[in-house]
């Protein structure tokens, strides 16, 4: 009797034909344990059943093989992995940078925005620097106003995270991405 070449095997599990132990101990559908059973016994039971049969732990005495649907279980397999992939890369956000200066110029300015609201829009985090030279920290209220004006421009994407903090000649400011956004 032949049996049905029900799925095709893409990964390393051996299923249906492809097992070539003499005896494997069989395990039903639902889980239960059918037993020890001759290979072609049971692939003719897997075929009764329009299931295959699968080689689960192939190191066992005797290997363990499972009658399943094949295709199924790598489809909801392939769903888990995605699944977490998607889990993985909402965790991993990247944080990108922008250097501002006190007296940036408006094409800077908006060039710098443009940029960055793709960036917050994707959900990565941005971190806004102003560096201050010379005479500037004099005036640090105008590197403030600088990242002040920038979060307002980016508030219908941007939350900030940490607000501007001034730290030797640098001032900087966090901004994360709207929940509602992604």
């Amino acid at each position: 009797m032949e049996v049905l070449g029900i799925a095709k095997n893409n990964d390393n599990m051996l299923i249906n034909d492809q097992i070539k132990a003499r005896e494997v101990l069989v395990i039903g559908p639902n889980g239960e344990q059918v037993g020890v059973k001759q290979l072609q016994d049971a692939l003719t039971l897997a075929s009764y059943a329009a299931l295959d049969l699968v080689l689960i732990s192939p190191n066992g005495n005797p290997p363990v093989c499972k009658v399943m649907d094949y295709n199924k279980y790598r489809y909801e397999k392939q769903k888990k992995a995605k699944e977490a992939l998607k889990r993985q890369k909402a965790n991993m956000s990247e944080l990108k940078e922008y250097r501002l200066s006190p007296v940036i110029d408006i094409g800077d300015f908006e060039t710098k925005l443009r940029n960055a609201t793709k960036y917050l829009q994707k959900g990565d985090k941005v971190k806004l620097t102003v560096r201050f030279k010379g005479r500037q920290m004099a005036h640090t209220e105008l590197g403030r106003e600088v990242l002040d004006r920038f979060a307002e421009r980016v508030s219908e994407y941007a939350d900030i995270e940490q607000k501007p903090k001034l730290d030797g000649r640098t001032m900087t400011m966090m901004l994360i991405p709207k929940k509602d956004n992604k």
